[in-house]
Order: C-alpha cells, then structure tokens, then sequence
C-alpha cells in the first residue's frame, strides 16, 4: 500500500466502494463513484500496490504523457480517495479499482485495515448486473445489508443469493467479518444494452446514496446524459422489430409486476424525495 498524503482526522466517513469487472455492468457502478470523486473534488490518499493482486496480461498497464508531455506508465490499481461533501455532515472515502486477479482475501483485507484506519464506520458497496429490464422504465435498483436495523431503516432485503460471486460479494463478508456494518446496491442494466457506458444506470444508483446520505448529490450531465442514451437505445430498436417487440414484452411485464408498487408510501416516497431536492438547489 502506497500512502499519498497525510489526512486530517475525518468525520464520521461513510465508504462508497465500486470495481470494475464482473460485479459492474455497464460500468455502471464505477461510473458512480468517478461522478462522486468528480462533483465532491476527492483527493487520492492511499494507493494499492497492484503486483500482489493483478496479472498484467489481463489488465495491461497504460502508456501515456503527463501534463508535462513526459512518457509514464499507469498501472492497474486499487485507490482510497476522501471527500467532504458541502452540504453532508459527514466526510466520505470512496474505493475506486478492479477486481482482482488473485489474493481476493489479502485485498480486502488491505483495504479494510486502510478504511479502519481513516476512521470509516459504514461500508456502501455499488454493483451492477444485466437483467431482463426494459431501457423505457426506471431502472431497478436492489439494496441489501448485514445489519438487520440498516435493512428496517432504509427498508432494505438481507441477502438470500446463493450462487458464484465476485470481489463486492466477497469485500461484503469481509466487512461482515470484523462487525463493519455494510451496505449493497445493485443496478439492473438491460442485457441487451450491455456496452457500456449506462448514464441511466448510474443515475439509479447516485438516486439510492441520496436516500442513503439523506442528501443531494450534484448531478450535472448525469440526467442528460441518462435521456440521450435512452433516445439512443429507442432509434436502434425501432430498426428491429424483434428486438422492438422483445422490449414491449419487457415492458409489459415489468408494469404488471411493478403495479402494486404505484401505493400511497411509493409515492409519497418519490415526492419527498422531489421536495428535498428542490430544497437543496434552492
């Protein structure tokens, strides 16, 4: 582990974590955490050294020029960055990498002792996965946590998945194993639309972390960007009427499945959620 600088003690720091690989979907989820590091100015405190976790034939080094036209090479890594959001009275850390290609265990346990040692006391983990969801609705986004009173307050699920999992799973128990209370979202792409990016997606997910922080997150080009994509995906199925009837089959499905959701809580929900965010901006 490679320390940038030093930090000042950090507020009560939430961590939002993402990593590119199979547990990110469209890239869904690390686009996240590079919006936050974006809109929140982070800074880059801690980098993981990359020889102990990553093959370099699979995730190849980047060649390059740096802002002095110099050459030099980047090489595929883990990094911890801290933010303070103006409008949160807490600090963030955000963990922004790839999965890893071997010592799953070892790497989480690096960058668990490095948030511990930031201070941080609760772990939010983004993912993303490709699912049979039509690109015309809202995306769906699951959320589960280790902690049975995080699940009653943010009305969350405990996890009943049993199956192959990746580095989110395995950091999840990681932070489960030494009492670190954890967090997941999970933002399902649609299959068909799998090449990256998805604005729609991370728009999902930066949505969730403003129910979770209780705060309004700056969304510049997120929501314009999510609008052209999905005007995008329509003119690319208006030119197969297989692909247009499949998403009108999805379509179908998901509001018939969704309408017990249109209740008087799903949308007061939605206009609390309105009014905070008119209030912020204001």
């Amino acid at each position: 582990m490679t320390e940038i600088e030093q930090n000042s003690e950090l507020v009560d720091p939430v961590v939002i974590a993402a990593f590119e690989g199979w547990n990110d979907a469209a890239d869904a989820a690390s686009a996240t955490v590079d919006h936050l590091m974006s809109v929140w100015s982070a800074r880059v405190v801690v980098e993981i050294d990359p020889e102990d976790y990553y093959d370099f034939q699979v995730n190849r080094p980047y060649t390059g020029t740096d802002e002095r036209g110099m050459r030099r090479i980047t090489w595929p890594t883990t990094r911890i960055a801290i933010a303070s959001p103006p409008d949160l009275d807490r600090d963030v850390i955000l963990v922004r990498g790839l999965e890893p290609n071997m010592r799953w265990r070892q790497f989480c346990a690096e960058i668990l002792a490095a948030i511990e040692e930031l201070g941080g006391s609760l772990v939010v983990t983004l993912g993303a996965l490709l699912a049979d969801t039509p690109h015309t609705r809202p995306i769906p986004v699951s959320g589960t946590s280790t902690e049975p009173d995080i699940v009653d307050r943010l009305k969350l699920e405990i996890s009943s998945y049993e199956g192959p999992t990746g580095i989110v799973g395995v950091f999840q128990d990681a932070c489960t194993q030494i009492d670190m209370p954890a967090v997941s979202y999970w933002a399902a792409v649609p299959h068909y639309v799998a090449q990256p990016p998805c604005p729609k997606a991370t728009l999902a997910l930066v949505t969730r972390l403003e129910e979770l922080l209780g705060v309004a997150i700056p969304l510049h080009d997120l929501p314009e960007d999510a609008r052209a994509w999905e005007r995008g995906v329509n003119e690319l199925a208006e030119e197969d009427e297989d692909v247009a009837e499949y998403v009108r089959a999805l379509e179908e499905t998901r509001d018939t499945t969704d309408l017990p959701e249109a209740s008087g809580e799903a949308i007061a929900r939605e206009f609390e959620r309105y009014l905070k965010r008119r209030h912020d901006e204001d």
